[in-house]
């Protein structure tokens, strides 16, 4: 049988602007060192589930109860992505359908706010301490639509206040209590929150988009016990299709299906949903908790070593796959090392640190994570090279011979540890 999961050379054919972007992203994925913490590797299989012929078919509803008719085969693939994340975490109920994490967040909302009601809110961990957009920021949906109060981190400790979290939960009784974050380097204490939530009455709900594929390897610490609801996308730690999953408790599971859809979305991405399952697949192999273990070590020895060089991770390290770093003690601004860094190959991206100077698109601090390096192999030994290569050209942004040594560095690093090699 022919595969019709992809045809090369048919796009090459009919797109080949598109084809020769394909091919240099491809290049630049194999060429520069991904320190991006939102970023993996997704493997050849989620590849070829992205790129089949479920694309084409519409399923609007769920396995056996559908809108349209011919659905038997992506019921299938549904079905499986919904039993495996309730095997994996340990869930009651698992909604596979929403396309982004942002959308999973916002039917959380819809499901359980009436944004017409100001005394319905949510405590949040705000966006300048690590806390994500759709965590109630004024110029996301999540913000305008609904009455979002947030909690910060300590300033001496960097960490957050669970204290301060319940006084903010006693003043402002709000319906929803939402751990998570996108730039908070610490294991989060969910039964503190859980504490917290029953003493007001709320719900507990996590994000866990960025640290959900640890969770799945047994690196850190699971959210499903504790929490009503946790969102997480897929492509992240998991290594999975871009895309997101909603896990909530038995009572409510109606509520959540019912806010995905019909409320958020019409027509699920069923091609995206299969590639969500073979990841999930994946994530249950032992080789997975290795990878998950291996990132973990490297984020910490990957913040180690930079502060060694002179680069302060903010709450003095990581427990998790991401590390926050101060530019302060360098003199320099998270735009600039963003950019000098991209110069030797080395991807990662500008981030505010909590009570920044500075506004965050120029920001006084790095964000570096090691999910996509930990995919590739590297470990403990190579973050110390990896320090060296963004330490040396930040320290000495205009010598030429420190850049040459940095892309000298990362060469050695791609070349050993190759994205997508070739096969033969």
């Amino acid at each position: 049988m022919k595969d019709y999961v992809a045809s090369w050379e048919a796009l090459r054919r009919t797109d080949p602007e598109i084809a020769e972007a394909m091919v240099d992203e491809l290049r630049r994925e194999r060429t520069m060192l991904r320190l991006i913490a939102s970023e993996n590797y997704a493997s050849p299989a989620v590849l070829a589930a992205l790129a089949s012929t479920m694309t084409n078919k519409y399923a609007e509803g769920y396995p056996g109860r559908r809108y349209y008719g011919g659905c038997e085969f992506v019921d299938v693939a549904e079905s499986l992505a919904i039993e495996r994340t309730k095997e994996l975490f340990g869930a009651d109920h698992a909604n596979v359908q929403p396309h982004a994490g942002a959308s999973a967040n916002l039917a959380v909302y819809g499901a359980f706010l009436d944004p017409k009601r100001t005394d319905e809110k949510v405590l949040g961990l705000v966006l300048a301490h690590g806390g994500h957009l759709t965590h109630g920021s004024p110029v996301n949906v999540s913000g305008k639509w609904f009455n979002f109060v947030g909690y910060e981190v300590d300033k001496d400790t960097e960490v957050i206040d669970m204290d301060r979290v319940r006084d903010l939960a006693r003043e402002h009784r709000p319906r929803i209590i939402l751990a998570g974050f996108t730039a908070y380097p610490r294991a989060i204490d969910f039964a503190a929150f859980r504490q917290v939530a029953d003493e007001v009455g709320a719900l507990f709900m996590v994000d866990a988009s960025h640290f959900i594929g640890l969770v799945a390897g047994g690196a850190y610490p699971s959210p499903v016990p504790y929490a009503d609801v946790v969102t997480f996308t897929t492509h992240k730690t998991l290594r999975g299709p871009r895309g997101a999953i909603i896990l909530c408790r038995a009572e409510h599971a109606k509520a959540i299906d019912r806010a995905v859809f019909p409320m958020m979305q019409g027509g699920p991405l069923e091609n995206v949903i299969a590639a969500k399952a073979v990841a999930l697949k994946e994530a249950m192999a032992p080789e997975f908790r290795d990878y998950a273990e291996r990132t973990v070590r490297t984020a910490r020895a990957l913040a180690a070593a930079l502060a060694e060089e002179g680069l302060r991770p903010v709450s003095g390290g990581t427990d998790s796959h991401l590390a926050l770093v101060d530019l302060q003690p360098i003199g320099m601004t998270g735009a600039d090392a963003e950019r000098l860094c991209e110069g030797v190959d080395v991807a990662l991206n500008k981030n505010a640190i909590p009570f920044d100077p500075l506004p965050p698109t120029t920001s006084s601090g790095i964000r570096v994570g090691t999910p996509a390096v930990a995919t590739l192999g590297m470990d403990e030994p190579e973050m110390r090279e990896i320090a060296l290569a963004i330490a040396g050209v930040l320290r000495a942004p205009e010598d030429e011979s420190a850049r040459a040594r940095a892309r000298g560095r990362v060469r050695d690093l791609t070349e050993r540890f190759p994205a997508y090699p070739d096969e033969g």
